[in-house]
Protein backbone atom coordinates (compact mmCIF):
# COMPACT_ATOMS: atom_id res chain seq x y z
CA UNK A 1 0.00 0.00 0.00
CA UNK A 2 1.47 3.54 -0.62
CA UNK A 3 2.25 5.60 1.50
CA UNK A 4 2.77 8.39 -0.94
CA UNK A 5 0.85 11.83 1.27
CA UNK A 6 -0.28 13.87 -1.88
CA UNK A 7 0.56 18.06 -2.07
CA UNK A 8 -0.61 20.80 -3.47
CA UNK A 9 0.60 24.25 -4.00
CA UNK A 10 -2.15 26.20 -3.25
CA UNK A 11 -1.64 30.42 -5.05
CA UNK A 12 -3.44 32.99 -3.28
CA UNK A 13 -4.29 33.16 0.57
CA UNK A 14 -7.55 34.66 0.04
CA UNK A 15 -11.39 32.91 0.76
CA UNK A 16 -10.62 30.15 -2.08
CA UNK A 17 -7.30 29.43 -1.19
CA UNK A 18 -7.58 29.23 2.63
CA UNK A 19 -10.56 27.56 1.72
CA UNK A 20 -8.79 24.93 -0.42
CA UNK A 21 -5.75 24.29 1.58
CA UNK A 22 -8.32 23.42 4.78
CA UNK A 23 -10.00 21.22 2.54
CA UNK A 24 -7.32 19.13 1.16
CA UNK A 25 -5.76 18.86 4.56
CA UNK A 26 -8.59 17.61 6.02
CA UNK A 27 -8.57 15.06 2.79
CA UNK A 28 -5.23 14.10 3.95
CA UNK A 29 -3.25 16.42 1.58
CA UNK A 30 -0.39 18.42 2.19
CA UNK A 31 -0.24 21.92 1.10
CA UNK A 32 1.93 25.45 0.65
CA UNK A 33 -0.03 27.95 -0.08
CA UNK A 34 1.62 31.39 -1.61
CA UNK A 35 0.66 34.95 -1.48
CA UNK A 36 1.98 37.78 -3.27
CA UNK A 37 1.02 39.67 -0.71
CA UNK A 38 3.79 40.50 2.12
CA UNK A 39 1.49 40.25 5.20
CA UNK A 40 -2.45 38.97 5.45
CA UNK A 41 -4.82 41.25 4.23
CA UNK A 42 -8.02 42.80 6.47
CA UNK A 43 -11.45 44.28 5.97
CA UNK A 44 -12.99 44.44 2.12
CA UNK A 45 -16.14 44.71 1.77
CA UNK A 46 -19.00 42.83 3.24
CA UNK A 47 -20.71 39.85 1.48
CA UNK A 48 -23.89 37.99 1.65
CA UNK A 49 -22.76 34.42 3.00
CA UNK A 50 -25.59 31.65 2.22
CA UNK A 51 -26.55 28.44 -0.30
CA UNK A 52 -23.86 26.50 -0.68
CA UNK A 53 -21.23 28.14 1.20
CA UNK A 54 -22.84 27.98 3.99
CA UNK A 55 -23.39 24.11 4.29
CA UNK A 56 -19.90 23.91 3.13
CA UNK A 57 -18.19 25.99 5.79
CA UNK A 58 -20.52 23.62 7.99
CA UNK A 59 -19.24 20.47 6.70
CA UNK A 60 -15.66 21.84 6.87
CA UNK A 61 -16.25 22.88 10.78
CA UNK A 62 -16.14 26.74 10.55
CA UNK A 63 -19.61 27.78 10.55
CA UNK A 64 -19.32 28.73 14.48
CA UNK A 65 -16.97 31.01 13.91
CA UNK A 66 -18.09 32.53 10.85
CA UNK A 67 -21.55 32.87 12.57
CA UNK A 68 -19.63 34.86 14.99
CA UNK A 69 -18.24 37.62 12.43
CA UNK A 70 -22.13 38.20 11.46
CA UNK A 71 -23.19 41.84 11.17
CA UNK A 72 -26.44 43.54 9.90
CA UNK A 73 -27.72 47.07 10.24
CA UNK A 74 -30.00 48.70 12.54
CA UNK A 75 -30.91 50.30 9.73
CA UNK A 76 -30.63 51.18 6.00
CA UNK A 77 -31.42 54.80 5.09
CA UNK A 78 -31.53 55.76 1.42
CA UNK A 79 -30.06 59.57 1.04
CA UNK A 80 -30.82 62.69 -1.20
CA UNK A 81 -27.84 64.69 -2.48
CA UNK A 82 -28.40 67.22 0.42
CA UNK A 83 -28.42 64.95 3.26
CA UNK A 84 -32.23 64.32 3.58
CA UNK A 85 -33.59 60.28 3.74
CA UNK A 86 -35.37 59.29 0.94
CA UNK A 87 -36.79 56.43 2.57
CA UNK A 88 -35.38 53.43 5.43
CA UNK A 89 -35.77 49.74 6.16
CA UNK A 90 -35.50 48.33 9.30
CA UNK A 91 -32.71 46.32 10.42
CA UNK A 92 -35.22 43.26 11.24
CA UNK A 93 -36.76 43.47 7.73
CA UNK A 94 -33.07 43.16 6.71
CA UNK A 95 -32.68 40.35 8.57
CA UNK A 96 -35.50 38.16 7.44
CA UNK A 97 -35.23 39.49 3.90
CA UNK A 98 -31.90 37.45 4.21
CA UNK A 99 -33.13 33.89 6.12
CA UNK A 100 -31.73 31.81 8.49
CA UNK A 101 -29.16 30.27 7.21
CA UNK A 102 -27.37 33.15 5.94
CA UNK A 103 -24.71 36.07 6.78
CA UNK A 104 -23.41 38.95 6.38
CA UNK A 105 -19.83 39.35 6.55
CA UNK A 106 -16.61 41.24 5.99
CA UNK A 107 -14.24 39.39 3.38
CA UNK A 108 -11.61 40.08 5.16
CA UNK A 109 -13.16 38.16 8.21
CA UNK A 110 -14.38 35.03 6.21
CA UNK A 111 -10.21 34.63 5.30
CA UNK A 112 -9.32 35.08 9.28
CA UNK A 113 -11.48 32.36 10.17
CA UNK A 114 -9.77 30.04 7.88
CA UNK A 115 -7.02 31.13 8.85
CA UNK A 116 -7.28 30.53 12.05
CA UNK A 117 -8.63 27.01 11.40
CA UNK A 118 -5.55 26.52 9.43
CA UNK A 119 -3.18 27.33 12.08
CA UNK A 120 -5.63 25.52 15.10
CA UNK A 121 -5.24 22.03 12.53
CA UNK A 122 -1.59 22.15 11.72
CA UNK A 123 -0.19 23.00 14.76
CA UNK A 124 1.79 20.65 16.52
CA UNK A 125 2.18 18.68 14.01
CA UNK A 126 5.49 17.90 12.74
CA UNK A 127 6.44 18.91 10.23
CA UNK A 128 2.70 21.27 9.75
CA UNK A 129 1.32 19.63 6.54
CA UNK A 130 -0.03 23.11 5.56
CA UNK A 131 2.34 26.16 5.08
CA UNK A 132 1.41 29.59 4.55
CA UNK A 133 4.43 31.51 2.21
CA UNK A 134 3.80 35.14 2.08
CA UNK A 135 5.63 37.80 -0.46
CA UNK A 136 5.81 35.29 -3.21
CA UNK A 137 3.87 34.00 -5.82
CA UNK A 138 4.40 31.73 -9.03
CA UNK A 139 5.65 32.72 -12.27
CA UNK A 140 6.31 29.39 -14.07
CA UNK A 141 4.78 25.91 -14.47
CA UNK A 142 5.69 22.28 -16.44
CA UNK A 143 3.77 19.66 -15.58
CA UNK A 144 4.58 15.60 -16.42
CA UNK A 145 2.60 12.30 -15.65
CA UNK A 146 3.67 12.23 -12.60
CA UNK A 147 3.36 16.17 -11.24
CA UNK A 148 3.39 19.90 -11.62
CA UNK A 149 6.74 22.09 -11.12
CA UNK A 150 5.84 25.21 -10.00
CA UNK A 151 8.63 28.04 -9.89
CA UNK A 152 8.10 30.92 -7.34
CA UNK A 153 9.34 34.21 -7.94
CA UNK A 154 12.03 34.10 -5.36
CA UNK A 155 13.50 31.22 -7.20
CA UNK A 156 12.70 27.69 -5.82
CA UNK A 157 10.63 24.63 -7.71
CA UNK A 158 8.16 23.15 -5.68
CA UNK A 159 6.78 19.38 -7.17
CA UNK A 160 3.26 18.72 -6.02
CA UNK A 161 0.58 16.78 -6.94
CA UNK A 162 -1.94 19.26 -8.06
CA UNK A 163 -1.53 23.13 -8.46
CA UNK A 164 -4.41 25.38 -7.24
CA UNK A 165 -4.71 28.74 -8.76
CA UNK A 166 -7.35 30.74 -6.44
CA UNK A 167 -5.11 33.91 -7.18
CA UNK A 168 -8.33 36.03 -7.90
CA UNK A 169 -9.58 38.30 -10.84
CA UNK A 170 -5.94 38.90 -12.14
CA UNK A 171 -4.62 35.20 -11.75
CA UNK A 172 -0.86 34.92 -12.85
CA UNK A 173 -1.83 31.20 -13.05
CA UNK A 174 -4.78 31.26 -14.98
CA UNK A 175 -2.21 33.00 -17.36
CA UNK A 176 0.42 31.24 -17.07
CA UNK A 177 -1.68 27.73 -17.71
CA UNK A 178 -4.97 29.72 -19.90
CA UNK A 179 -3.77 31.70 -21.39
CA UNK A 180 -3.75 35.95 -21.23
CA UNK A 181 -6.04 37.36 -19.26
CA UNK A 182 -7.72 39.75 -21.90
CA UNK A 183 -8.83 37.13 -23.80
CA UNK A 184 -11.40 35.32 -20.85
CA UNK A 185 -12.35 38.15 -19.11
CA UNK A 186 -15.99 39.87 -19.62
CA UNK A 187 -16.04 43.55 -18.23
CA UNK A 188 -19.43 44.58 -16.92
CA UNK A 189 -18.18 48.24 -17.77
CA UNK A 190 -18.07 49.29 -13.69
CA UNK A 191 -15.31 49.55 -11.18
CA UNK A 192 -15.88 49.29 -7.01
CA UNK A 193 -13.69 50.78 -4.48
CA UNK A 194 -13.87 50.09 -1.05
CA UNK A 195 -11.96 51.16 2.15
CA UNK A 196 -12.27 51.61 5.97
CA UNK A 197 -13.27 54.69 7.61
CA UNK A 198 -10.86 56.35 10.35
CA UNK A 199 -14.15 58.09 11.17
CA UNK A 200 -17.66 58.07 10.52
CA UNK A 201 -18.78 61.18 7.97
CA UNK A 202 -21.45 63.95 9.46
CA UNK A 203 -24.81 62.91 8.88
CA UNK A 204 -24.77 59.12 9.26
CA UNK A 205 -25.21 57.41 12.22
CA UNK A 206 -22.94 54.91 14.18
CA UNK A 207 -24.95 51.41 13.28
CA UNK A 208 -26.63 52.88 9.97
CA UNK A 209 -25.89 52.02 6.52
CA UNK A 210 -26.77 54.77 4.26
CA UNK A 211 -26.46 55.40 0.96
CA UNK A 212 -26.69 57.88 -2.22
CA UNK A 213 -26.66 56.96 -5.59
CA UNK A 214 -27.14 59.12 -8.45
CA UNK A 215 -27.03 59.12 -12.65
CA UNK A 216 -24.46 55.97 -12.88
CA UNK A 217 -22.79 55.83 -9.46
CA UNK A 218 -23.27 54.75 -5.78
CA UNK A 219 -21.55 55.73 -2.62
CA UNK A 220 -22.48 53.73 0.70
CA UNK A 221 -21.44 54.10 4.14
CA UNK A 222 -21.88 50.35 5.24
CA UNK A 223 -22.12 49.63 9.02
CA UNK A 224 -20.12 46.35 10.05
CA UNK A 225 -20.18 46.36 13.28
CA UNK A 226 -19.69 48.24 16.69
CA UNK A 227 -17.81 51.21 15.79
CA UNK A 228 -16.67 50.27 12.09
CA UNK A 229 -17.46 51.74 8.97
CA UNK A 230 -16.33 51.20 5.44
CA UNK A 231 -17.16 53.55 2.79
CA UNK A 232 -18.23 52.00 -0.78
CA UNK A 233 -18.28 53.26 -4.40
CA UNK A 234 -19.83 51.35 -7.30
CA UNK A 235 -20.12 53.88 -10.79
CA UNK A 236 -20.25 53.50 -14.56
CA UNK A 237 -17.01 53.30 -16.85
CA UNK A 238 -16.49 52.83 -20.59
CA UNK A 239 -12.83 52.44 -20.04
CA UNK A 240 -12.30 50.10 -16.94
CA UNK A 241 -8.59 48.84 -17.39
CA UNK A 242 -7.75 52.47 -17.92
CA UNK A 243 -9.38 53.39 -14.39
CA UNK A 244 -7.81 50.50 -12.98
CA UNK A 245 -4.03 51.25 -13.86
CA UNK A 246 -5.01 54.71 -12.98
CA UNK A 247 -5.40 53.66 -9.11
CA UNK A 248 -7.95 54.81 -6.84
CA UNK A 249 -6.22 57.74 -5.93
CA UNK A 250 -6.85 59.46 -8.98
CA UNK A 251 -10.41 57.72 -10.46
CA UNK A 252 -12.28 58.10 -7.14
CA UNK A 253 -12.03 61.96 -6.92
CA UNK A 254 -12.90 62.34 -10.21
CA UNK A 255 -15.55 59.96 -10.90
CA UNK A 256 -17.34 61.54 -7.45
CA UNK A 257 -15.87 64.83 -7.75
CA UNK A 258 -19.76 66.55 -8.11
CA UNK A 259 -21.27 64.36 -5.46
CA UNK A 260 -22.88 66.30 -2.72
CA UNK A 261 -23.98 63.85 0.57
CA UNK A 262 -20.95 62.95 2.42
CA UNK A 263 -18.76 61.88 -0.72
CA UNK A 264 -16.35 65.38 0.00
CA UNK A 265 -15.71 64.15 3.52
CA UNK A 266 -14.90 60.24 2.72
CA UNK A 267 -12.73 61.25 -0.12
CA UNK A 268 -10.80 63.15 2.27
CA UNK A 269 -9.93 60.00 4.03
CA UNK A 270 -9.11 57.98 1.47
CA UNK A 271 -5.18 59.17 1.22
CA UNK A 272 -4.85 58.11 4.76
CA UNK A 273 -6.55 55.16 3.73
CA UNK A 274 -4.08 52.05 5.03
CA UNK A 275 -5.66 49.66 1.99
CA UNK A 276 -8.23 50.37 -0.69
CA UNK A 277 -9.60 47.71 -2.89
CA UNK A 278 -9.93 49.14 -6.52
CA UNK A 279 -10.62 47.14 -9.14
CA UNK A 280 -13.07 46.33 -12.21
CA UNK A 281 -16.11 44.04 -11.82
CA UNK A 282 -15.74 41.46 -14.28
CA UNK A 283 -16.28 38.00 -14.95
CA UNK A 284 -13.73 35.19 -16.28
CA UNK A 285 -15.44 32.91 -18.96
CA UNK A 286 -13.81 29.94 -19.62
CA UNK A 287 -14.55 26.47 -21.55
CA UNK A 288 -12.49 24.39 -18.54
CA UNK A 289 -11.36 25.07 -15.23
CA UNK A 290 -8.51 22.55 -14.92
CA UNK A 291 -5.76 21.58 -17.10
CA UNK A 292 -3.88 18.46 -16.33
CA UNK A 293 -2.75 19.30 -12.70
CA UNK A 294 -3.72 22.73 -12.97
CA UNK A 295 -7.15 23.93 -11.47
CA UNK A 296 -8.74 26.97 -10.84
CA UNK A 297 -10.94 28.10 -8.29
CA UNK A 298 -12.74 31.02 -7.11
CA UNK A 299 -12.37 34.57 -9.22
CA UNK A 300 -9.51 33.44 -10.83
CA UNK A 301 -11.81 30.58 -12.69
CA UNK A 302 -15.41 32.19 -12.80
CA UNK A 303 -15.48 35.52 -10.91
CA UNK A 304 -19.65 36.10 -10.32
CA UNK A 305 -19.08 39.57 -9.35
CA UNK A 306 -20.46 41.84 -6.43
CA UNK A 307 -23.90 42.14 -8.97
CA UNK A 308 -24.71 38.67 -8.40
CA UNK A 309 -23.36 38.10 -4.83
CA UNK A 310 -22.17 34.97 -3.42
CA UNK A 311 -18.69 35.03 -4.73
CA UNK A 312 -17.12 33.68 -1.56
CA UNK A 313 -19.92 31.34 -1.02
CA UNK A 314 -19.35 29.75 -4.09
CA UNK A 315 -15.40 29.99 -3.25
CA UNK A 316 -16.05 28.22 -0.21
CA UNK A 317 -18.12 26.00 -1.87
CA UNK A 318 -15.99 25.32 -4.27
CA UNK A 319 -12.68 24.48 -2.11
CA UNK A 320 -15.43 21.97 -0.47
CA UNK A 321 -16.28 20.16 -3.21
CA UNK A 322 -12.85 20.03 -4.97
CA UNK A 323 -11.71 18.05 -1.38
CA UNK A 324 -14.61 15.93 -1.88
CA UNK A 325 -13.56 14.85 -5.43
CA UNK A 326 -10.05 13.91 -4.40
CA UNK A 327 -11.42 11.76 -1.19
CA UNK A 328 -13.69 10.14 -3.36
CA UNK A 329 -10.62 10.02 -6.26
CA UNK A 330 -7.79 9.34 -4.58
CA UNK A 331 -6.10 8.15 -7.69
CA UNK A 332 -7.61 9.23 -10.29
CA UNK A 333 -6.74 12.94 -10.45
CA UNK A 334 -8.79 13.71 -13.89
CA UNK A 335 -12.16 12.15 -12.81
CA UNK A 336 -11.85 14.06 -9.27
CA UNK A 337 -11.34 17.46 -11.41
CA UNK A 338 -14.28 16.58 -13.96
CA UNK A 339 -16.86 15.82 -11.18
CA UNK A 340 -15.69 18.73 -9.05
CA UNK A 341 -16.72 21.18 -12.42
CA UNK A 342 -19.90 19.16 -13.22
CA UNK A 343 -20.61 19.84 -9.82
CA UNK A 344 -19.61 23.18 -9.45
CA UNK A 345 -20.68 25.08 -13.02
CA UNK A 346 -24.05 25.38 -12.84
CA UNK A 347 -24.41 27.35 -10.06
CA UNK A 348 -21.67 29.66 -10.79
CA UNK A 349 -22.78 30.36 -14.74
CA UNK A 350 -26.08 31.25 -13.28
CA UNK A 351 -24.61 33.51 -11.14
CA UNK A 352 -22.38 35.02 -13.85
CA UNK A 353 -25.75 35.23 -15.97
CA UNK A 354 -27.48 37.04 -13.14
CA UNK A 355 -24.76 39.21 -12.39
CA UNK A 356 -25.12 40.33 -16.07
CA UNK A 357 -28.85 40.90 -15.92
CA UNK A 358 -28.95 43.31 -12.93
CA UNK A 359 -25.34 45.13 -13.39
CA UNK A 360 -28.13 48.21 -13.90
CA UNK A 361 -29.51 48.42 -10.51
CA UNK A 362 -26.18 49.35 -8.74
CA UNK A 363 -25.55 52.66 -10.53
CA UNK A 364 -28.70 52.94 -12.70
CA UNK A 365 -28.18 55.32 -15.68
CA UNK A 366 -31.04 57.59 -15.53
CA UNK A 367 -33.20 58.50 -12.63
CA UNK A 368 -36.06 55.82 -13.93
CA UNK A 369 -34.46 53.19 -13.21
CA UNK A 370 -33.10 54.45 -10.03
CA UNK A 371 -36.77 54.63 -9.31
CA UNK A 372 -37.65 50.68 -10.52
CA UNK A 373 -34.79 49.86 -8.01
CA UNK A 374 -35.84 51.38 -5.20
CA UNK A 375 -39.61 50.14 -5.12
CA UNK A 376 -39.30 46.75 -3.93
CA UNK A 377 -37.03 48.69 -1.32
CA UNK A 378 -39.83 51.56 -0.57
CA UNK A 379 -42.74 49.10 0.08
CA UNK A 380 -40.58 46.88 2.38
CA UNK A 381 -39.91 50.50 3.97
CA UNK A 382 -43.53 50.93 5.10
CA UNK A 383 -44.17 49.02 8.34
CA UNK A 384 -47.44 47.41 7.27
CA UNK A 385 -45.63 45.89 4.84
CA UNK A 386 -42.31 45.16 6.88
CA UNK A 387 -44.32 43.34 9.74
CA UNK A 388 -45.58 41.19 7.16
CA UNK A 389 -42.39 40.11 5.52
CA UNK A 390 -40.74 39.41 8.73
CA UNK A 391 -43.35 37.28 9.74
CA UNK A 392 -43.88 35.78 6.51
CA UNK A 393 -40.43 35.09 5.94
CA UNK A 394 -39.30 33.63 9.50
CA UNK A 395 -42.85 31.00 8.74
CA UNK A 396 -40.99 30.28 5.59
CA UNK A 397 -37.12 30.39 5.80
Amino acid sequence: MSTHRPRAVVVGAGIAGLGAALRLHQAGWDALVVERAPARRSGGYAVAFAGPGYDAAERMGVLPELVERHITPDRMDYKRPDGRTRFSVPGSTVRALAGERALNILRGDIEDVLFTALSERTSGEAPNTVEIRFGTTVVGVEQDADGVDVTLEEGTVERADLLVGADGLHSATRRLVFGPEDDLRLDLNHMAGVFFLDELPDGVEPGVTASLTDTGRTLAIVSVGPDRAVAFFGYRTERPMDELAEGPQVALPRAYADMAWVAPAVLDQLSRAESVYFDTVSQMVMDSWSNGRVVLLGDAAWCVTLFAGYGSSLAVAGADALGAALERHPDDLPTALREWEAEIRPEAERKQKLGRQVKGLYAPADPFRLWLRDLPLRFAAYRPVSALLQRRLQLTS
